[in-house]
């Protein structure tokens, strides 16, 4: 079921019989790429004061009222959307989308709370300023896109989020969180009519008019960047421009990355760790938005093997962009990327995020028979070509983070 309240929010939600539970979010088609350089780490920052209270709640009493029913609360902020989501059993849906909509609209952004939680981001900067594995990601974002809004950390900067005010985050709120940038989700046990009419009820007096919004592509550029930092390895990311979310490339460029480096059978995984042994872990991976793309290799490895491995990550794929895939190879990777796609509908959180997202990107809920058929459909012709124009220029950019020289 697709609906559009009178306000514009749109509704969305897939009855699941067999569930014992629903999951729902409220998605905001906002994020990290909506910012200036000024309000950079703004939308990550106004995710967390949503849960510090409301004008009827307290934030404990937000707490205490889904671990009262046994539910599940939580938030995840983007470079594209923001998303408050919760898992409630399904005599809880009214009482799960009054807590979220008491959060999204009346917000109550207490001074003191503010300055209070801008500690706990900049600890939380500290923490993913400490932890390579997840940080050489927004590195390498930033390497391959310096001038533009998708190259930013969703994370935000210390001197940014200390000199935010409440006024800032009312206005973002007030520009961003608007009934045509609002998506509410469901699946699981539930009747599409009540999330219906519950939903109107509770946000059918969500207002107000969305910040303008100038999409521009990327320019991918092919730099190098180290960070030094006290560790036993070297991680690092190597890529480069990928397929943006509207791009009819994008099925056969995931076919290519999941031959590459999309599982233990992956080229990079057989060759580099099996039959090598010169890392633990090594895989490659694609990120689409509106914009572009990105594709890149993740590695970690030991200092005096890095070279090495970046050597062979390049071999890997300049031997897909000049030969493709074989016919074998091919086959395995669409079956994979299947075989994820339909386990991913045992979970009820993950039909509600597909159902989501497809209406964000899309405008519409594409059916899975669809997704699949694209994915099987992809020839060894198309993602030879794809591989090569992505990967054919053997040029990457690459971020390393440890013991390195910067």
């Amino acid at each position: 079921m697709t609906d559009v309240l009178p306000n514009g929010i749109r509704v969305v939600c897939e009855p699941v019989a067999h569930a014992h539970s629903i999951a729902l979010g409220i998605w905001i088609d906002a994020g990290a790429r909506d910012e200036s350089e000024q309000n950079a780490g703004i939308s990550h920052f106004v995710e967390h004061l949503l849960f510090k209270g409301t004008e009827r709640r307290s934030a404990r009493d937000i707490a205490e009222e889904f671990d009262a029913i046994g539910g599940q609360l939580n938030a995840v902020t983007d470079k594209e959307y923001t998303c408050y989501y919760v898992k409630v059993l399904p005599e809880h849906l009214d009482l799960a989308l009054d807590v979220l909509a008491d959060m999204i609209q009346h917000p109550l952004l207490d001074p003191e709370e503010f300055e209070r939680e801008k500690h706990v981001i900049l600890e939380e900067i500290k923490e993913h300023e400490d932890t390579p594995e997840d940080l050489v990601h927004d590195v390498f974002a930033g390497t391959l896109w310096p001038r533009h809004p998708l190259g930013r950390p969703v994370i935000g900067r210390q001197a940014v989020i200390e000199a935010l005010s409440p006024a800032d985050a009312r206005d973002y709120l007030r520009t961003h969180y608007t009934p045509d940038r609002v998506v509410i989700a469901a699946a699981g046990k539930l009747e599409p009519s009540a999330l219906r009419d519950t939903s109107e009820l509770l946000f059918g007096g969500l207002g107000g008019d969305s910040a303008a919004r100038e999409l521009t592509s990327p320019s991918a550029t092919h730099e190098s960047v180290a960070l030094a930092k006290p560790a036993e390895q070297v991680h690092f990311c190597l890529g480069t421009r990928g397929c943006s979310q509207i791009d009819e490339q994008r099925y056969a460029l995931g076919i290519v990355d999941t031959a590459l480096g999309g599982g233990m059978s992956s080229r990079l995984f057989q060759e580099i760790r099996e039959k090598r042994g010169l890392c633990y872990s090594i895989g490659s991976y694609t990120a689409s938005y509106r914009e572009g793309g990105l594709l890149a290799v993740y590695a970690s490895a030991s200092p005096e093997n890095v070279e090495q491995v970046q050597d062979l990550s390049r071999r890997e794929m300049a031997s897909i962009a000049a030969e493709g895939l074989g016919s074998e190879e091919l086959q395995r990777a669409k079956n994979q990327i299947r075989g994820s796609i339909l386990l991913g509908l045992d979970s009820t959180s993950g039909r509600m995020t597909r159902l989501a997202k497809s209406l964000l990107y899309y405008g519409r809920v594409i059916p899975v028979e669809e997704v699949i058929d694209r994915i099987t459909g992809v020839t060894g012709e198309a993602a030879a070509g794809i591989a090569g124009e992505i990967l054919g220029g053997g040029e990457f950019a690459c971020a390393a983070i440890g013991p390195v020289e910067e």
